[in-house]
């Protein structure tokens, strides 16, 4: 049972069962990266692999926050005392939900709750998105609150974007509370409209494999913010609310329009990228998983050279895969760190995974983490 642990660390540390376990998944974003706070596309799957939230109701009120991976005392708070900047580090992940919580004039008090998971964090795989929305739905459940998958996931984001400080887009909530089992989840994040479009990698005779090269991503200390800003600075220069209103055939004459370089490298990543990723939702629905190599490998030139989020490890990964024989490779996530994507012929799977950890020995890195993923299934209970 997903759930038997975290349960029983949960008896250790408050005494009494939880009210309410519910488990909820990080993601792989296929392809439709920086596109989220541009009102454009996204493709992300779920993963098997999530954190899971056990919540109980707590005496006197008070907000008690634990987690499995970070032992010692419980982390205490008077939810009357919630804002930002108040709770820190981890738990201000879990703290944050309680507060949009309460900041919609939901009836959230005090309560007792134990993090446990096993996504790793900084890999680009949204474990900070997983926290947040399996605690929203565990606490949607103790106090019967009735929301719905799409109200916990806006609130989800608010948490990050206004009581953490990362100004995320939409894209990390909805797939962890929205994916389904061997979809990827199309989401138009101008309008919130999603799609189950089937990926089934393994139908056609390919694997995708997922490498976490080791390099922990750090998105609040500022890059992250820095393209948003660089986005919106173009999009106030071009005249149009976001991005999203520059289609392919627009951009030659958006870019003359431009006067900075950096503006320039920026629009034109989140308008390819967009169009990459209506072009790959056709492929997939067409049955062919197999022919979005390319297109992956163009969304990583895009990020390494027009939105410079990529990085050694990262593109180390990408050319390793590439010369293996990967149909396309692409780092996934926000970048400055964390996974890459690399789609293979299924025969070739393993030849990547080797020369992969040959590639990084070579150079002194530690070996990344290798493994082959599918789409799972959204959050559930545990």
């Amino acid at each position: 049972m997903r759930g038997r642990r975290v349960r029983g660390l949960f008896r250790d540390l408050f005494g009494g069962e939880p009210a309410s376990v519910w488990h909820a998944p990080g993601r792989v974003n296929l392809i439709g990266e920086h596109t989220d706070y541009n009102d454009g596309f996204v493709l992300p799957f779920a993963l098997p692999l999530g954190v899971l939230a056990a919540v109980g109701p707590a005496p006197g009120g008070v907000l008690r926050l634990a987690s499995a991976q970070h032992p010692g005392t419980p982390v205490e708070v008077s939810p009357d005392e919630l804002r930002p900047g108040r709770v820190t580090g981890w738990a201000a992940y879990p703290a944050g939900v309680v507060w949009a919580l309460r900041r919609a004039g939901l009836p959230v008090e005090g309560l007792k709750l134990l993090l446990d998971g096993k996504l790793p964090a900084g890999a680009g795989l949204s474990s900070s998105a997983a926290v947040e929305c399996a605690v929203g739905m565990a606490v949607d459940e103790l106090y019967g609150l009735g929301l719905g998958r799409a109200r916990i996931a806006a609130l989800a984001r608010s948490a990050e974007a206004e009581f953490v400080g990362m100004p995320c887009g939409p894209m990390d909530q909805h797939a962890s509370l929205m994916c389904t089992r061997g979809h990827a989840l199309l989401l138009d994040t101008r309008s919130l409209v999603h799609e189950q479009v089937p990926l089934d990698f393994a139908a056609d005779g390919s694997a995708l494999l997922l490498v976490d090269t080791g390099s922990t991503h750090r998105l609040v200390t500022g890059e992250y913010a820095t393209r948003r800003r660089d986005c919106e600075a173009a999009a106030i220069e071009l005249g149009v609310p976001s991005l999203r209103e520059i289609c392919p055939a627009e951009l030659p004459d958006a870019l003359r329009r431009l006067g900075s370089e950096r503006l320039r490298s920026r629009v034109r990543h989140v308008v390819t990228e967009n169009e990459r990723v209506v072009r790959v939702a056709e492929r997939l629905r067409a049955g062919r998983p197999s022919a979005i190599g390319e297109l992956l490998t163009a969304s990583h030139e895009s990020l390494r050279v027009d939105y410079q989020v990529s990085g050694p490890q990262l593109d180390l990964a990408v050319a390793t895969a590439l010369r293996a024989g990967a149909l396309g490779a692409r780092m996934t996530g926000g970048g400055f760190g964390g996974s890459v994507i690399a789609l293979a012929a299924g025969q070739a799977l393993q030849r990547m995974v080797d020369e992969m950890l040959a590639a990084f020995a070579r150079v002194g890195l530690p070996a990344p983490s290798c493994a082959s993923v599918a789409p799972a299934a959204g959050a559930s209970r545990a």
